[in-house]
């Protein structure tokens, strides 16, 4: 059953999908970017400020030893003694600390971003089901985080042969050298080995990360019903909305249906085609109240009919006030003269009825 629900997911996370689970902490996240940046860090600094490093930490033992005999075993002496040693390590430490610190939060907001979620700090008692526990070691996904770890031990391993195959031949004579000068030689190498290590497991983080962002994308896949679910959350039910739809233009015609008693003039197509105008003083043109087409233009014709409300046959009129108006416009200034002749035969045949 999970084989068929995991084929079934073809359809790419919508927005709303994404946004959820980054909501939730689950976003893309290699684990190799933020390490390579760290090890490349702490290799820059121990490069440029590990003479100082070694400086201060040398001076801290000369000074241990040299008051090593003076020392009295009081509580007060031995109190300073380590808040001097403590002291001298906070400071000794501190860039190295500033910069592992920094690259860390680096590595992962190029990443994904600044994220502040207390979602993975949620407890949640499905974790600690060892039968689940048990599924997640024998997962695709741990055999694969498996052999990216072999493969990472195997470029170490790989990179530290190389680089002391280099200088295999100069071991024996670091019996002949001072003791500065053999740390010296195992500062250049160590510098070389974490160099080049470096280097590969950048082009490996890149790697790492790709696959990663493909592997996000294809957990938050989605199936067709989900998809359609969604959209009807976001959009509303398309059935509710037709039907609410529906409503409206109802009461829109109903609205409209009961303006055209108070017309002054429906001018038709004769059979097509009714449009009915309002006209009163202090109007700055005549007012389209009503208009329709078909069963609509028979509906307004016979409430007008009803109403006593002149109707006019008017057909270029007619079809040119249906295209170019919309209930509740006022008709274009090219059409004044063509309705003023209409609205004063109207007014004419008022007054004949009116005798």
């Amino acid at each position: 059953m999970a084989g068929e629900q995991s084929q079934d997911k073809t359809e790419q996370p919508t927005g709303k999908k994404l946004a959820d689970a980054r909501q939730k902490g689950n976003v893309a996240q290699s684990r190799e970017i933020p390490s390579v940046l760290i090890l490349s860090g702490s290799i820059g600094v121990i490069f440029f400020g590990g003479s100082w490093m070694f400086g201060r930490m040398t001076d801290m033992m000369r000074f241990m030893y040299q008051r090593a005999g003076s020392l009295s075993m009081e509580t007060e002496t031995m109190h300073t003694l380590f808040w001097e040693i403590f002291l001298s390590c906070v400071v000794v430490l501190t860039p190295l600390m500033l910069v592992v610190m920094t690259a860390g939060v680096v590595g992962n907001v190029a990443q994904f971003g600044f994220l502040f979620t207390g979602e993975k700090l949620t407890p949640n008692l499905a974790k600690l089901n060892p039968i689940s526990g048990l599924k997640k070691l024998v997962s695709l996904r741990s055999l694969v985080e498996l052999a990216k770890s072999i493969i990472k031990l195997g470029i170490i391993g790989g990179v530290a042969f190389i680089v002391l195959n280099r200088y295999v031949d100069q071991i024996p004579g670091l019996m002949q050298l001072s003791v500065g000068n053999i740390l010296k030689f195992i500062g250049q190498v160590s510098f070389q080995m974490g160099l080049y290590t470096c280097m590969v497991l950048f082009l490996m983080a890149v790697l790492d990360f790709a696959y990663t962002k493909w592997q996000h994308q294809q957990d938050l896949k989605m199936t067709k019903q989900e998809v359609k679910d969604e959209y009807k959350q976001r959009e509303g039910d398309p059935s509710v909305k037709a039907r609410i739809r529906s409503v409206q233009r109802e009461m829109a015609r109903r609205r409209m249906m009961e303006a055209v008693p108070e017309a002054t003039v429906v001018i038709t197509n004769p059979t097509h085609l009714a449009i009915a105008l309002k006209y009163e003083d202090g109007m700055p043109a005549p007012k389209v109240v009503a208009k329709g087409a078909g069963f609509v233009a028979q509906t307004i014709k016979s409430i007008a009919a009803e109403s006593d409300v002149p109707t006019v046959e008017n057909k270029p009129l007619a079809r040119t006030l249906f295209r170019s108006t919309e209930i509740g416009d006022f008709i274009p200034a090219d059409l004044y003269r063509a309705v003023a002749e209409i609205l004063a035969y109207v007014y004419r045949l008022k007054g004949l009825v009116k005798r």
